[in-house]
């Protein structure tokens, strides 16, 4: 019987290396072919970008990276009473009422966590607000600062003021993650203590904490342009109608920020008890009074149970709504209502 013929080794590595390269080469021309009359099933952008980085609006001002109008935004916001306030030289712009500017309150520019920052503002609106019982817009919320915080009057809602401070806004916030979001939206939590406003203990703490950049009498450091550190009491500031007169939102508000440059939403310096009896203690001394606020809150169950002013749909006392303690009204209103309040 005839043996069978025996391919070398060296000979079968050949044919099979060139039928893996043919193939290859079939497969490659198949994706060309495809690819030429349907280019889009083929992602052509870059590489994916490094995490987002919370832009410095200091610095972008400074070197002329800012556009136009977000500088425009910028200026306003932070030189608030130069541009649109008592010392605008166009007596028509002078719509704030103090000299304040919002990066007072919103501070680093807007950019600070726990400080009601503007990164990611504009996409929270349309929202709706208890204070006016309605879906409100992004203008309407300025413009109830602008009546309140800065004790002024309403701004044109298609002013090119107004638009420069939502195009600011816009800026600060390009491609924050939305996983992102919830840290720089309003101030921090507070675990709200059993007793009313303690209002020597608050002065302790205004004299140990505050009083080195806010004063003896609480009127603050001026700067060129309105304040280095704003006034907290008198005729300066913000009126017995701003979210800020209402002790547990300032007392969110100071345990997140305060001292300034110290705190920080994530390490605060001050504890619960102390940013609670202080937020009295600025709270107790004479500010301006915004007429109409008996107009605040048409459905009275949604005002927050530390507003100083009534009417209240419970039968809790003035004194009680302004100093405390809170937690009987809250849970009244749990009780009552099912509404659960944190402020």
């Amino acid at each position: 019987m005839q043996e069978p013929f025996n391919i070398p080794d060296h000979i079968n590595k050949l044919r099979r290396t060139l039928v893996v390269f043919t193939a290859a080469v079939m497969l490659l021309a198949l994706f060309i072919f495809i690819t030429s009359k349907n280019p889009s099933i083929i992602d052509f952008s870059s590489p994916e970008e490094g995490p987002w980085e919370l832009k410095d609006p200091v610095t972008a001002f400074s070197s002329g990276e800012m556009p136009g109008e977000v500088k425009y935004g910028y200026m306003i916001l932070t030189e608030t009473s130069k541009w649109i306030g008592p010392d605008a030289h166009d007596t028509q712009m002078r719509f704030s009422g103090n000299h304040l500017s919002c990066t007072n309150c919103h501070l680093t520019q807007g950019t600070q966590a726990g400080s009601a920052s503007w990164v990611g503002v504009p996409g929270r609106f349309p929202q709706f607000r208890g204070r006016e019982n309605k879906e409100g817009t992004l203008q309407e919320r300025i413009n109830g600062c602008m009546e309140r915080s800065m004790n002024g009057k309403a701004i044109p809602e298609g002013s090119r003021e107004m638009g420069a401070m939502i195009a600011y806004m816009e800026w600060i916030s390009e491609g924050l993650p939305p996983e992102m979001e919830a840290n720089y939206k309003g101030f921090t939590d507070l675990k709200i203590p059993e007793v009313k406003v303690d209002l020597m203990a608050g002065k302790a703490v205004y004299d140990r904490e505050c009083v080195i950049c806010h004063g003896d009498d609480g009127q603050g450091i001026p700067s060129e342009s309105g304040y280095q550190y704003p006034p907290l009491w008198g005729n300066d500031t913000y009126n017995n109608g701003a979210g800020m007169h209402r002790v547990l939102t300032a007392a969110r508000f100071i345990k997140a920020n305060m001292p300034f440059g110290i705190a920080t939403k994530e390490n605060p310096k001050l504890t619960d008890e102390e940013a609670y009896h202080v937020a009295g203690y600025i709270n107790s001394f004479d500010r301006p009074e915004k007429p109409g606020l008996e107009r605040d809150f048409p459905d009275l169950k949604l005002k927050p149970v530390s507003t100083p002013y009534g009417p209240w749909a419970d039968e809790f006392s003035e004194e009680q709504h302004r100093w405390g303690p809170f937690l009987p009204i809250i849970e009244f209103y749990k009780k009552e209502y099912g509404i659960t309040k944190t402020k």
